[in-house]
């Protein structure tokens, strides 16, 4: 092992050390919010203490920045989420409002299928909305996205293998 790459146990402290102060601040520029960057740079660091990973010392910066984007990612498309979900709630009339537990339930739901979505590639992605939301059946799909009909099939084998891994966390 050279001096490059220390065992993981060993280089979190001292990339915490080295690093949290220049993350929070690059944090700091890109949401404008004191307080959410500093719990994005936490998080950044917890992802790097679970991955249990080796790290190459002399690319941490590029470590930290690339989790801390996607954390950032993930806490803007939630917030956009709740937004519309609240938004939506708003047009309700007031007996259809849900409690507060059912509306954290549904929120919940969302943010686990709207992840699940992002993970699946554009093309699956694409055709199991457009089966899904829009109703069209496996051979438009095919011709939506110029593709053959296995692979549209292909493409829903995978989408609903996502969603049974949400719903029954597999």
């Amino acid at each position: 092992m050279t001096d490059a790459v220390r065992p993981h146990f060993q280089d979190v402290a001292g990339l915490y050390t080295g690093h949290h102060r220049w993350l929070l601040g690059w944090l700091r520029r890109r949401t404008d919010n004191p307080e959410l960057a500093a719990d994005l740079a936490q998080d950044t660091f917890v992802r790097i203490m679970m991955s249990r990973r080796d790290f190459y010392l002399e690319e941490a910066r590029t470590l930290l920045a690339t989790i801390a984007r996607g954390l950032m990612i993930d806490h803007f498309r939630r917030c956009a989420l709740e937004a519309a979900f609240l938004d939506m709630l708003a047009q309700l009339p007031p007996e259809h409002i849900p409690s507060p537990e059912a509306r954290m339930m549904v929120l919940e739901t969302l943010n686990e299928i709207d992840a699940m979505l992002a993970a699946l590639p554009a093309k699956v992605r694409r055709a199991f909305l457009l089966s899904q939301l829009d109703g069209l059946g496996y051979a438009e799909i095919a011709n939506r996205l110029e593709v053959s009909l296995s692979s549209v099939q292909q493409y829903m084998k995978r989408a609903f293998l996502a969603c049974y891994r949400v719903q029954y966390g597999e």
